[in-house]
């Protein structure tokens, strides 16, 4: 059996959330199926950087354009809600969010090329792949696809090393900086907390990042926030040990992946009641409506004032990131092709 992938978005070290999806499915499935042949196809601006990047036996290389170039596979997998025009006999596409049809949360040029490969994608596959049921009903509400076409498939959890370090007074929210993530919210919900803490956004900069900047400048704790930027796997790793609290009041996350990040790290988590928040961190974090400043400032100031209840949602926090497992996802991904074929 011949399976196609678009392995586009799995190349380089600084992997969005996309990027590691791809690496953890391209990687799980040419292993957990070593008698199956897999394509792995990159666009064009990405082959020439794939051909120094080893594969698996199992693995062929090849070159993905919209209307030309091999198609003998049996199925081929989008694996970020996007298809070629010339289509495979069978085709699959994961779709992780369509924050673009909720909320003014990207330029208009953006918006118009994702609603496009969005729509495409969903009309040209056979079975759609949803990363949480919230996205699933995304799906449904914004591209008309009847739930029968699509699974709920999560994402599991990469295992970090943690250096072991001691925690210190710091609340930490790792994303970029950007009006969806509603870092600003955090900022001015910092204001509750004693002058001993310090907050670390950790990320960098996006869309409508000017919000977010101009808000700490206003902060009487703007000495006390910190922006890091982009961070290499090690500085990430170091944050996530020194952190005493998580903070993620995202407005619309397909999953978020930070949460269980953090949950697996040891740090007890807030985040909001919106999106597919609260079905990733289950009863293993705080929820908060991420609009109401006040309700996110008692929380803050829950967790910085109360050791048990760090520990509580730590060791909840734990338990609920160790049910997201990538082996998982890649069997329940064999099982559509499955279906299909």
């Amino acid at each position: 059996m011949r399976i196609a992938l678009d392995a586009t978005y799995s190349l380089g070290d600084a992997l969005s959330g996309v990027g590691v999806y791809s690496r953890e499915l391209l990687l799980g499935l040419a292993a957990a199926c070593p008698d199956d042949r897999w394509d792995w196809f990159y666009r064009t601006k990405a082959f020439r950087g794939s051909l120094f990047s080893p594969r698996p036996g199992n693995v062929t290389r090849r070159l993905l354009t919209d209307l030309v170039g091999s198609r003998s596979a049996g199925l081929f997998h989008g694996l970020n809600q996007r298809l070629p025009r010339r289509r495979f006999r069978l085709q699959v596409a994961t779709f992780h969010d369509l924050f673009v049809f909720s909320g003014d949360y990207s330029s208009a040029a953006f918006r118009h090329r994702f609603v496009e490969q969005a729509r495409g994608a969903a009309a040209g596959a056979d079975l759609i792949v949803a990363v949480s049921e919230f996205t699933a009903g995304q799906v449904q509400n914004y591209l008309n696809i009847p739930r029968d076409r699509i699974r709920v498939i999560h994402h599991g959890v990469v295992p970090r090393p943690i250096p072991d370090l001691p925690r210190e007074k710091v609340v930490l929210c790792v994303g970029a900086i950007q009006r969806r993530k509603n870092q600003t919210a955090l900022v001015r919900a910092f204001r509750a907390l004693p002058d001993d803490w310090t907050l670390v956004l950790a990320g960098s900069q996006g869309y409508g990042a000017e919000e977010t900047l101009q808000a700490i400048a206003d902060s009487p704790c703007a000495s006390r926030i910190r922006l890091t930027g982009y961070l290499s796997e090690p500085e990430i790793a170091n944050w996530y040990a020194r952190a005493s609290i998580f903070a993620f009041p995202s407005l619309d996350e397909g999953f978020g992946m930070p949460v269980l990040e953090a949950m697996a790290s040891g740090i007890p988590v807030i985040t909001g009641t919106r999106s597919a928040l609260p079905e990733v961190a289950g009863n293993a974090a705080i929820l908060v409506d991420p609009e109401r400043d006040e309700e996110l400032a008692e929380a803050l100031r829950l967790l910085a004032s109360n050791n048990d209840v760090r520990k509580q949602y730590t060791n909840l926090g734990k338990a609920q990131a160790a049910r997201f497992e990538w082996a998982d996802s890649v069997r329940q991904t064999r099982n559509v092709y499955r279906e299909l074929l």
